[in-house]
């Protein structure tokens, strides 16, 4: 049997260019879109219009279909939120951090009841978004892959989470960071996963990871994508450069072109 290539367009998380996007927008996106990528995820909307957004888009011949919202603005904004989504034609709304309490007054770290009570959250979101043709998701970080009285976070939001309404995006590079191993999730929940971010983090002598060019790092990609049989859309993510951020970005697009798995 041969080799499976990845059936789908190259994506960006448009984090990656948040330096440059602000100061030209619309210079930004045809880059993008030069470099090799059709589809993005959006990391919040620049104070632009639904109307614009869209627009904008459409000139740099991309497709947005998903964003990144905290759970913060997710349960502040919903229905404006719902409403600007679909306008521009999302298909996914991801949440892009926890960050909260189930009790405001409450101070440090999340604890296992807080991420239970985030679970409901994310039903209720998930049911109101369902409603309006976008699907509801969570995007992960290093936290979630905490443990308290043996029981790990990551565990309980798939477990307290309707798979009818709430999908995950699975962030490789930071399960990776986090010590943990893609694979235990993929295999056993395949078709929770519709989302990937990729990217290759590399582990300084100071403990903190540094994002570079995918290919290289030391992750391997092949058996996550051979896992990942629910997958959608994949999203290539560099949030840190050490060159030129469109060459880099333009490598990373090369790259995902060449896969094979």
């Amino acid at each position: 049997m041969g080799a499976a290539t990845l059936k789908m367009p190259v994506g960006l998380e448009l984090y990656s260019v948040r330096a440059q996007l602000p100061k030209d927008f619309d210079g930004t996106l045809k880059q993008v879109h030069d470099e090799g990528y059709r589809v993005v995820e959006a990391a919040g909307y620049l104070d632009k219009s639904a109307a614009e957004w869209k627009a904008a888009m459409d000139r740099a011949g991309l497709k947005c279909i998903s964003v990144h919202h905290a759970l913060a603005l997710l349960k502040q904004n919903l229905d404006s939120l719902i409403e600007y989504g679909h306008a521009v034609g999302l298909e996914y709304m991801i949440c892009s951090w926890m960050g909260m309490h189930r009790d405001p007054a409450a101070k440090g770290d999340p604890t296992l009841d807080d991420w239970r009570w985030a679970a409901d959250q994310f039903n209720a979101i998930g049911e109101k978004t369902k409603a309006a043709g976008i699907q509801f998701g969570y995007h992960n970080h290093i936290p979630e892959f905490g443990t308290e009285g043996g029981v790990m976070f990551y565990d309980e939001l798939l477990k307290g989470t309707d798979a009818k309404l709430v999908v995950f995006q699975m962030d490789c590079g930071w399960v990776y960071a986090a010590g943990q191993d893609p694979l235990k999730w993929l295999s056993k929940y395949p078709e929770r996963f519709p989302l990937l971010h990729v990217k290759e983090l590399v582990k300084q002598p100071d403990g903190k990871f540094k994002n570079v060019v995918m290919s290289q790092g030391n992750q391997d990609y092949k058996p996550i994508f051979r896992a990942a049989t629910g997958l959608k859309q994949y999203f290539v993510e560099q949030e840190e450069f050490s060159g030129d951020p469109m060459t880099e970005l333009r490598e990373d697009a090369e790259f995902m072109k060449r896969f094979s798995y």
